[in-house]
C-alpha cells in the first residue's frame, strides 16, 4: 500500500535539530561492551530515526488493514465484471437480431446500451472514488496513530526529534543505536490490539 506508506512518511519528517549541540559536546559517550536497552542508548541523545518502511511492514493495524481493503477489490472488482458481461451479452444479442429490428426500434436499442454503458462507466468511477476514500480515512487514522505514539515516546524519552530513515530519505548515514523502528512497531502493536476494538468501529466499513 504505497499510498499509506507515504501518509507515514509525512508523520516521520525530517527535522533539523542544532539547539542542542553544546548539550552533546558536554558529555562522552562511554563504551559498553554488554547489551544495553533502547533506553540507555538513546539517554542522551536528542534525536533518533524510525525506518517507515519497516514499520508499514510490521504494524498489524496495517496489515489488518490492507487484508479488509484487498478482499473489498475483489467483491467490487466481481460486481463490475458481472454488470460489464450483463453488458456485453445484451451487445451481442442486438447484433445477432438487429436484422429483424425496424430502424426505430434499432436506434432505441442502441441509445439503450449507450446509456447503460455509460453508467457503467460512472459506476466504475464511484467504485474507485470509494477505495480510494478508504485508504485515505485508514491514512490519517494510520497518521493519527503515528503520532500520537512518537509524540509519547519522544517526551518519556527526552527526545527532541524523530526523523525517516529508509531508502529514498535524505538521510546518508545513521548510528544504529539511534534506532527506536522496533519499540515503536511494539508500542504500535500493543495499543492496537489493546485499542483494536475502538479502531475498528471507528474506522472505514470496507466489509
Amino acid at each position: 500500500m504505497k499510498k499509506l506508506s507515504t501518509i507515514l512518511n509525512v508523520v516521520l519528517l525530517v527535522a533539523v535539530a542544532v539547539l542542542y549541540f553544546l548539550h552533546f559536546s558536554s558529555k562522552e559517550a562511554e563504551n559498553d561492551s554488554s547489551e544495553t536497552t533502547t533506553k540507555n542508548r538513546i539517554e542522551n541523545a536528542t534525536i533518533v530515526y524510525v525506518n517507515s518502511d519497516s514499520v508499514v511492514s510490521n504494524y498489524d493495524y496495517i496489515k489488518d488493514k490492507q487484508a479488509e481493503l484487498e478482499d473489498k477489490t475483489r467483491k467490487l472488482d466481481a460486481e463490475y465484471k458481472n454488470r460489464a458481461q450483463g453488458l456485453q451479452a445484451e451487445f451481442n444479442n442486438y447484433q445477432q437480431n438487429s436484422s429483424n429490428l425496424t430502424m426505430g426500434q434499432a436506434r432505441a436499442v442502441e441509445e439503450d446500451l449507450l446509456k447503460k454503458q455509460q453508467n457503467l462507466k460512472l459506476y466504475e468511477q464511484s467504485l474507485m472514488q470509494e477505495l480510494a476514500n478508504d485508504e485515505a480515512k485508514i491514512g490519517q487514522e494510520l497518521f493519527d496513530q503515528v503520532s500520537k505514539i512518537v509524540a509519547d515516546y519522544g517526551k518519556k524519552n527526552n527526545i527532541h526529534v524523530v526523523v525517516k530513515y529508509n531508502q529514498g530519505s535524505d538521510i546518508l548515514y545513521a548510528n544504529e543505536g539511534m534506532d527506536i523502528t522496533n519499540d515503536v512497531i511494539e508500542l504500535l502493536n500493543a495499543d492496537y490490539k489493546n485499542g483494536s476494538s475502538k479502531i475498528n468501529s471507528d474506522s472505514t466499513n470496507v466489509e
